[in-house]
């Protein structure tokens, strides 16, 4: 579900987001674009204590689960200070695995050689994914 309207326009929404929020110095949001239409922001948690850390797409991820949304497409964008380039940030394990309650078809921001807005599917990030080790009805019983 390719849609590159989408993905600009989440873009620039990270990239206006991380602007205001973090004027100086670095900067991070992911957003999150759902079925129904919305996008949702979100940053990390600062603490000093870095166990309590979440990742930046966390927030938006829960925000999702929050109004029973289905993701559709995953953007997480950085930069090292407000004179540096942008980067997008493939999400990690752990995300991929938050993100995967929605299907393997969630399109995902990746991290390019180029830093080109580049999105796939969530099951091209993860051809040996654990889940494949059970048939779709197998999985329905995970579910209850």
């Amino acid at each position: 579900m390719r849609d590159v309207k989408i993905e600009n326009k989440m873009y620039k929404i990270a990239k206006d987001f991380i602007e205001k929020r973090y004027p100086a110095g670095w900067g991070g949001a992911a957003v999150i674009h759902t079925e129904q239409g919305h996008y949702f922001t979100s940053v990390s948690i600062e603490t000093a204590n870095a166990s309590a850390v979440l990742c930046i797409e966390t927030g938006a991820i829960l925000e999702a689960h929050k109004y029973n949304e289905k993701v559709t497409h995953c953007l997480c964008l950085i930069r090292k200070n407000e004179k540096s380039p942008f980067n997008i940030l493939t999400p990690c394990g752990i995300c991929q695995e938050r993100l995967s309650f929605w299907g393997k078809d969630v399109q995902v921001a990746v991290t390019t050689k180029n830093n080109s807005l580049k999105f796939v599917p969530l099951g091209e990030l993860q051809p040996y994914h654990w889940t494949n080790a059970y048939s779709a009805d197998e999985m329905e019983h995970f579910e209850d």
